[in-house]
């Protein structure tokens, strides 16, 4: 269910969805990165900043679901979206996986509005992932049908840990991940059918 077997042929074919969010978040983390003016004033504009949303700049609750602070960041979730959308693209659908992975990441920045101070600045696509986790806790206790108990252990220790690990890093936003994480979870009611097959 989590380890990738498929060429990138199938891989794109199989998940487009994913390997479009892969694709956009890549391409703006190199054009974001270009040491040009109107680049960082662009940047500066969609970043996740709550004064801006306060000041009516709602897209800031969306873009910074797409933006990451460096490399390393955008490593890291590109690898932690690569293990662990696939599965739910197939098992949901695209219009309803992309319904998910945006609802949360979503969900998560209203979240870090409504909580943190207004000159708090954040990007980074934890929110929606923190999201795809929340659809797996969902099976985990209410349909577990779709997903094998190994696989059950593997994502309540992941989470776990991914949890705690946002209360211990102070560079995490860990509002986004709360947030992120129950929006996938309720949005798991509406998104995930009982026709659904085990993937």
């Amino acid at each position: 269910m989590f380890i990738r077997t498929e060429n990138f042929q199938t891989f794109i074919r199989l998940y487009p969805v994913v390997t479009f969010i892969l694709a956009l978040q890549a391409v703006l983390w190199l054009f974001f990165s270009l040491p040009v003016h109107s680049v960082v004033l662009w940047r500066d504009a969609v970043t996740g900043y709550n004064l801006g949303v306060a000041n009516g700049e709602w897209w800031r609750l969306i873009t910074p679901v797409l933006l990451h602070a460096g490399f390393t960041h955008l490593l890291f979730n590109s690898m932690s979206i690569f293990l662990f959308a696939p599965a739910l693209e197939r098992m949901l659908g695209k219009a309803r996986f992309l319904l998910v992975y945006a609802g949360s990441g979503i969900i998560g920045n209203i979240g870090t509005y409504v909580t943190e101070p207004l000159d708090y600045v954040h990007v980074g696509a934890s929110g929606a992932i923190f999201g795809l986790f929340g659809v797996y806790l969902f099976m985990v206790l209410f349909r577990k049908e779709l997903i094998g108990q190994e696989h059950s252990k593997m994502i309540l220790t992941l989470l776990a840990f991914a949890v705690l690990m946002s209360f211990i890093n102070s560079n995490i936003n860990m509002m986004a991940h709360l947030f992120g994480l129950c929006g996938g979870f309720l949005l798991s009611f509406l998104c995930v059918q009982k026709k659904e097959r085990r993937y």
